[in-house]
């Protein structure tokens, strides 16, 4: 049991079915105990990792310490004197304990997820196509870690400000409960990690040739509204400028994913033997559709003398038969009354 978690007994192109559904279930028995691996490393050293988690409303609070700090806007006297974080409820010191294991048994088996998942497709692809998916999983990951790292050093800081600048003015008095914090800043730099990952989806979908890299630059409009939407759900950022900020990285990102999407394409439908662009099909379809002027006068000509022939011998067929039936003798009119001349 130990060795099948441990090394595939098999090469994956002698499996039936039911062996590869067994070693996809190996797969994600991996995933999972490198997840439960970084959970309990965590839960063994809780006390460094809640400091860890604290940095971004540190930095909230004194901009000055943190490493981006002039990204971020000087913080109001009233967050300055804000306190430590509380808990009022015993669930709520487990919730806090939970949330920065979850953190940190995600971050520990992404990596892992990505290689299970490489080995799982990968007999299933040619040699190009494997060469290709190193280098794609090396971008999921940098692109995750960045996002991740964007929204712990500057989104979740900036969010903290923002809040309290609008219960400052509200005149409400803010206790930030540790557990709502720690469940804020973790869903954050997820959320933000994931968000990163959409140019890669982008290249996923044109390499399927499910949608076309014309057609993605044509609609930029409608992209860019949506990712604005999109930056708005998930980070919830009151400054219109970092709003535009993370708006403009992700549409630079759909730019660059459109321009190395249309190379990939260009170069499969090249070794295919197809024509470079996706747009020419179109053109080919439009031509085979349009009549062709010399061939339906050939078709109706042939069409004509194909009737004319059949007709000429349809109706020499006929003369000939005429002419083989004998003919009728003609026939007399009856004799006259008393006249016995047709009795000789």
């Amino acid at each position: 049991m130990l060795s099948s978690l441990i090394r595939r007994n098999r090469p994956r192109s002698e499996m039936s079915f039911l062996e590869h559904l067994d070693d996809l279930r190996v797969s994600m028995i991996r995933v999972l105990a490198v997840f439960m691996v970084g959970l309990i490393a965590s839960l063994i050293f809780y006390e460094e990792i809640p400091t860890f988690l604290n940095l971004p409303l540190e930095w909230a609070k004194k901009p000055e310490t943190s490493p981006i700090g002039f990204l971020i806007s000087d913080s109001e006297p009233s967050l300055r004197a804000l306190g430590d974080l509380r808990e009022f409820t015993f669930m709520g010191v487990w919730s806090v304990l939970m949330y920065a294991a979850f953190a940190a048994g995600i971050a520990l088996a992404s990596p892992v997820f990505l290689y299970e998942v490489v080995r799982f497709v990968g007999p299933a692809l040619t040699d190009k196509e494997k060469r290709g998916l190193v280098p794609f999983c090396v971008a999921a990951l940098i692109l995750f870690f960045c996002g991740a790292t964007l929204a712990f050093l500057w989104l979740t800081p900036m969010s903290v400000q923002v809040w309290h600048h609008f219960a400052h003015g509200m005149g409400i008095e803010v206790t930030w409960q540790a557990s709502d914090y720690y469940s804020f800043v973790t869903m954050m730099s997820l959320l933000t990690g994931l968000t990163f990952q959409f140019p890669l989806a982008l290249i996923i979908l044109m390499w399927l040739e499910l949608v076309r890299p014309r057609t993605l630059l044509k609609s930029w409009r409608g992209m860019l509204f949506g990712i604005l939407v999109l930056v708005a759900l998930i980070t919830p950022i009151g400054e219109p400028i970092s709003l535009l900020i993370l708006t403009g990285i992700l549409f630079c990102f759909y730019l660059i994913a459109v321009s190395i999407g249309g190379a990939i394409v260009r170069r499969k439908r090249i070794a295919r033997g197809d024509k470079p662009n996706p747009e020419d099909d179109d053109i080919d379809d439009d031509d085979d559709d349009e009549p062709d002027p010399d061939g339906s006068d050939d078709s109706s000509a042939y069409d004509s003398a194909s009737s004319g022939a059949y007709g000429s011998a349809a109706g020499s067929t006929v003369t000939s038969e005429s002419k083989a039936v004998p003919a009728k003798p003609k026939s007399t009119p009856p004799p006259a009354e008393g006249d016995l001349s047709s009795l000789d």
